[in-house]
This record gives structure tokens, C-alpha cells and sequence, in this order.
């Protein structure tokens, strides 16, 4: 199939693309550039463009005419999206409406959309399913929930269109292979700051609050090895070729690790006894975030293959080591 990718020279959008290659579909890579690199895009094509450049985009889709769109392109840091709301919605919400419009207009009946648990908000129970209630409370979660709706509505107004939104819980690691890792100056993903630390790179990390209601008092978070979550966009696009049929899906393990609990383990696989300092909240943060992803398991048949906590540090450490400080 033709698969046209936004974000696709990102972290997730290149492991995607490096498995889409692998099964021999034709890609192009619509990019702006801004956190991605154009060394990640292993296969297919890589236009260099903005969503925002409606013209540009609606003339791509004319000229590519693909079976289906993945999209990961967006801004992700939820810091940054409590002090700079209208970046999130304007590069995550009004980026995706161009997309939409475009698709629209050009007959593109399927999209795959790069969600978040971030749109759960502080959850009122665990595991999350996916019935559980949209309530974010950051800028970022709220920017893909308004994202979710507009997917909804559409498709339940046009019968040719139909979509996968998957949300992702933490997402961690490397490329097994050491093709493609996470390449963030200023990473905010905690595995990603806690080996750039014990590489040298920063003096300390920091832990963002010890006051939370947990075992250890810090935040617990599921986290998924990024080759799992590549995998399950394309189980997604073979639902959406074989059913036709629109649906959401959580992707994480089930199970979670506090930040403290993380520490440790990259301590471990590092061997190196890298100093943290503990510091306030961060705001945006809910306490425990962990998936209940029985549904993609089910209606997908999505078998993750890199459950382990070590793993998806030892991947992400093997690809940390080979990056200039």
C-alpha cells in the first residue's frame, strides 16, 4: 500500500516507517524537520513540509494518492503545553484539521492517529480502558481529545472515511537493530534523561515530585519499548484495510514502574550510580497512568514481544552510547 507518514522522521514515526519498508509498502514522509532527522527515515520518500502549509499538503496527497495516512507529527512535551497553550493547539489541533480537510478533498478514506493516555487526565480507576472518561488536565491531552472528537464526528459523517486512534501510554527504547533511538537535545522522557545523566550529559536528574500518592511517593507510569508500539500501527492499518471500521485502542503493558523504581533499573543497566536530585511537581502530571490494552490485544492481535523493564533500557542505552555528548 501507499502510506503517506506526517512526523515520520520523529522517534515513533521512524521505527514505524523502518517496519512499514520492511513489509515492502511504498512510503512518503511528510516532515517539517523541527525534532526530526532525515538520517531516521530508513525507507520511501521524505518531503520536507509543514500540515500548516495547506496548498503544499493538499497537492502531496493529489500526487501521492495514498491508501492510507499515518500521523504522529505534533508537539508532546506537557510542560511546555501548560506555558504555551496556543502552540499545542494550533500545531496539534488546527495541523490535524488541515490534514482532515486535505484527506477530504482528496479522497484518503483511512487515518491512523498518533493519541495519547494523556487525554485520561488523572484516572478514576487502573487499569485505564478505553471507556474510561476523556478529562485531561494539561493543554497537550486536551490538544489530541479535541483531535479524537473532530475523528469521531467526521467519521460518523462520512461512510468512505474511517480511522484508528491509538493511544500510546509511555513509550521507551531503541531499535533492537541500532538503526534508530530517540535523538532529543532536551529530552523530557525520564529513561532518555536518566541514561543522557549517567552518560555525563547533565549534572543530575531530577525527580519531579515524591509527594504523589503512591507506594514511593512518585509517579507510575506504564511504559511501552517503541518497537511494541510501531508494531501495532501496522496490526491497525491491516484492521483498517480487512474491517473498514473506525476504533480507539490503549497501548501499554498494564503494569507500571514508579519514577524511582526506573531510576534503579537504569542504574543497573548503566552501572553507573548517576546522582537525582528531588524536586517539586511538575504541573500536567497525574499520579499513575497505566493501560489496560486488552482491547488492541483482542481486535488487533497485538502481541508485544518487549515486556521488560531492563530491555527497553538496555535498547535505549545501546543507542544512548553511540550519540556525541
Amino acid at each position: 500500500m501507499r502510506i503517506l507518514v506526517t512526523g515520520g522522521a520523529g522517534y515513533i514515526g521512524s521505527h514505524v516507517v523502518k517496519l512499514l519498508g520492511e513489509k515492502k509498502h511504498e512510503i512518503l514522509v511528510y516532515d517539517n524537520l523541527s525534532t526530526g532527522n532525515s538520517w531516521a527515515v530508513l525507507h520511501g520518500e521524505l518531503l520536507v513540509a509543514d500540515l500548516a502549509d495547506s496548498t503544499t499538503l493538499h497537492n502531496t496527497l493529489l500526487r501521492f494518492k495514498p491508501h492510507a495516512v499515518m500521523h504522529f507529527a505534533a508537539s508532546i512535551a506537557v510542560e511546555e503545553s501548560v506555558h504555551h497553550p496556543l502552540i499545542y493547539y494550533r500545531n496539534n489541533t488546527a495541523n490535524t484539521l488541515n490534514l482532515l480537510e486535505s484527506m477530504q478533498a482528496c479522497g484518503v478514506p483511512n487515518l491512523i492517529f498518533s493519541s495519547t493516555a494523556a487525554v485520561y487526565g488523572t484516572p478514576q480507576q487502573v487499569p485505564i480502558d478505553e471507556n474510561s472518561e476523556m478529562a485531561p488536565i494539561n493543554p497537550y491531552g486536551t490538544s489530541k481529545m479535541m483531535i479524537e472528537l473532530i475523528l469521531r464526528d467526521h467519521s460518523q459523517a462520512t461512510p468512505d472515511f474511517a480511522y484508528i486512534s491509538l493511544r500510546y501510554f509511555n513509550v521507551a527504547g531503541a531499535d533492537p537493530e541500532g538503526q534508530l533511538g530517540q535523538v532529543y537535545p532536551e529530552a523530557t522522557h525520564l529513561i532518555t534523561r536518566a541514561l543522557k545523566t549517567a552518560k555525563g550529559e547533565f549534572a543530575k536528574l531530577q525527580i519531579f515530585g515524591t509527594d504523589y500518592p503512591t507506594a514511593d511517593g512518585t509517579c507510575i507510569r506504564d511504559y511501552i519499548h517503541v518497537y511494541d508500539l510501531a508494531d501495532a500501527h501496522l496490526k491497525a492499518l491491516d484492521y483498517l484495510q480487512a474491517e473498514k471500521k473506525s476504533g480507539i485502542f490503549n497501548l501499554g503493558y498494564g503494569h507500571g514502574y514508579s519514577v524511582k523504581e526506573v531510576v534503579q533499573a537504569a542504574r543497573e543497566v548503566t552501572r553507573v550510580d548517576f546522582p537525582t536530585e528531588e524536586t517539586a511537581r511538575r504541573p500536567g502530571d497525574p499520579a499513575v497512568l497505566v493501560a489496560d490494552s486488552r482491547k488492541a490485544k483482542q481486535i488487533l492481535h497485538w502481541q508485544p514481544k518487549y515486556d521488560d523493564l531492563s530491555l527497553i533500557i538496555k535498547t535505549a542505552w545501546e543507542w544512548e552510547a553511540k550519540l556525541p555528548v
